[in-house]
């Protein structure tokens, strides 16, 4: 059987369908938006989560054949074939408007909106046979080539898709369909390059022309990760159905389903790896239904292919931004630390709900951040509860994959409040042997950082090289093969007249065990002979640290091993 190439990276449905990649049917979402007669629909999932493939196919779906060849061919064999003539028939129907707002992601707001102009005017070229039509007038094509010719004025951009519209309706004799798609690509990016208030007062007008009151209008589909506030950008838009993770409708069209990865991993005779991939890639919930990320199934089921015994991936930290997650890290008091470690460890915290909020309003309070990272895939829905007129939800982190998203954060923002800190006080009671002070310290440091793992011996290996990181002057070596085993961490002078330290770390059960953990470790050293090659280096002398700890404290006990004596 020859292979069939998995579309990763490609979200062009005729590309899709002509070249023969596989293709997961999502087709049947033509027929409930349809049936459900939305004049506005907004859709909001994360990133990566085929909302621009959708829209993709929904243009070919629609749109007028611009040389007669209507694109039945690209859906043959689909779902929507067997829908019925009452469907079937708005095949190659409609104009299609058809816009992304991606490419906003700009430094200012002077390229920003220059990228926005770009993006109109291809879109105008798109259509330029219009300008070929007797029934348009002389005035409005030459409105039309000026927008077109990227030499419009501003308040012709923001009409620009009204006027589009009124256009290709003068010519077709039919209303238009427009799709929008990463509509809340430039507010994020504005918000966090500081132009928000002169981006949203653009992409406000462009939206209210378009998608308010628009009489040549016969149904819009827009797409975004966030549902950004009503009274921010969809002033007055009462035509608008919003489709959030929380809705039930649609809940399927957005992701994989289970069966559709199991039938993607049966094709490629990988059906066996079912459960890596749900550990990795499942979890998240939209609507009642359970849906797998698509782009990093994609991408390990093909790594699979090549590979039977290929290891998951974070496929989707590549392609995503974490920015929201680094904010709510970098920036967590005590409360909200306390709340990541519980989702680290499995658990779950409850929020309330909000689902109209802007960019600006991200960091007026907690609920906001954690409802970001909701509606951006961070987080999944496990529970939903009422009470008065509010809604409450149950969160947890989805998988595996998001998991490391959050580990990987940690350690990143650990490492730069490290590198902010004097902890020369530290480094002198470890080099020295002030065992006291040295634990005291430590447990200073254990107080401010996150555990992103739930009272593991890594965590706190890792935590002491992070914390060793700034000790200048030395060699700090980790799990280094030395007498009968490895050691945990070693720190060494050049100068052979400075004392090296040798740390072995355990984890305690209880608070209390911490004392005989601690002493467990010194004798390791000892057992093992972890200092034994020091003398060939010429050190005469050691200092033996064995170190307990229990969730956020720490024991520290300490021995000197003269090294002649061995």
């Amino acid at each position: 059987m020859s292979y069939t190439p998995l579309p990763i990276g490609i979200d062009d449905f005729k590309k899709i369908r002509a070249k023969e990649y596989y293709y997961v049917d999502k087709t049947w979402l033509i027929k409930e938006l349809l049936d459900k007669k939305g004049e506005v629909n907004l859709f909001t999932r994360p990133r990566r989560f085929g909302k621009t493939l959708n829209l993709s196919m929904l243009k070919y779906f629609f749109e007028l054949p611009a040389d007669g060849n209507d694109n039945k061919c690209l859906f043959e064999g689909l779902k929507i074939m067997s829908a019925g003539e009452k469907y079937t028939r708005e095949l190659g129907r409609y104009p299609v408007i058809s816009l992304t707002l991606k490419s906003a992601k700009q430094p200012d707001f002077g390229m920003a909106y220059a990228s926005l102009v770009d993006d109109i005017a291809r879109e105008y070229s798109r259509h330029e046979s219009i300008l070929l039509s007797e029934k348009i007038s002389e005035a409005d094509k030459e409105k039309f080539v000026r927008i077109r010719d990227r030499k419009g004025d501003r308040i012709e951009y923001a009409k620009s898709l009204l006027f589009l519209s009124q256009c290709l309706m003068t010519c077709y004799q039919s209303k238009v369909v427009i799709l929008i798609d990463e509509y809340d690509v430039p507010l994020e990016n504005a918000y966090y390059m500081g132009f928000y208030d002169q981006m949203s007062a653009f992409i406000r007008s462009l939206f209210e022309s378009a998608l308010k009151s628009n009489l040549f209008l016969e149904f819009a589909v827009i797409t975004g990760c966030l549902r950004i506030s009503k009274e921010s950008i969809f002033t007055g838009l009462n035509n608008l159905k919003i489709n959030s993770i929380l809705n039930e409708e649609y809940e399927e069209y957005f992701g994989f389903v289970e069966d559709e990865v199991m039938k993607m991993l049966a094709f490629y005779q990988r059906l066996d790896k079912m459960d890596t991939v749900r550990k990795w890639y499942d979890g998240y919930l939209f609507g009642n239904t359970e849906v797998y990320n698509p782009w990093s199934v994609i991408n390990y089921t093909e790594k699979l292919y090549l590979n039977e015994n290929a290891f998951p991936v974070a496929a989707w930290s590549n392609t995503s931004s974490n920015s929201i997650v680094k904010d709510l890290i970098y920036h967590a008091d005590e409360s909200v630390k306390s709340e990541l470690e519980i989702l680290i460890g499995g658990k779950t915290i409850e929020k309330m709900v909000h689902e109209d909020i802007t960019y600006e309003e991200i960091h007026d309070s907690e609920d906001n951040l954690w409802n970001f990272l909701l509606y951006t895939g961070y987080l999944k829905v496990i529970g939903i509860r009422l009470e008065g007129i509010s809604r409450y939800v149950q969160l947890a982190i989805p998988n595996n994959e998001v998991l490391s998203i959050y580990e990987n954060t940690i350690r990143n923002w650990f490492r730069d409040e490290i590198q902010l800190q004097d902890l020369s006080v530290l480094y002198a009671a470890m080099l020295t042997g002030k065992s006291e002070v040295f634990q005291q310290e430590l447990n200073g440091q254990l107080q401010k950082c996150i555990s992103y793992m739930d009272n593991q011996e890594a965590f706190y290996h890792g935590f002491l090289l992070g914390v060793l990181t700034n000790l200048k002057g030395y060699l700090v070596k980790s799990n280094r093969e030395a007498g009968d085993g490895r050691y945990d961490i070693c720190v060494r002078n050049q100068d052979e007249t400075v004392s090296p330290v040798i740390l072995e770390l355990k984890v305690s059960r209880t608070f209390k065990e911490m004392e005989t953990e601690a002493e467990k470790a010194l004798a390791q050293i000892e057992e093992k002979k972890y200092d034994s090659w020091l003398p060939e280096e010429g050190y005469t002398e050691s200092i033996r640290y064995g170190i307990a700890f229990f969730k956020k404290k720490c024991r520290v006990h300490m021995v000197r091993k003269a090294l002649t004596e061995q």
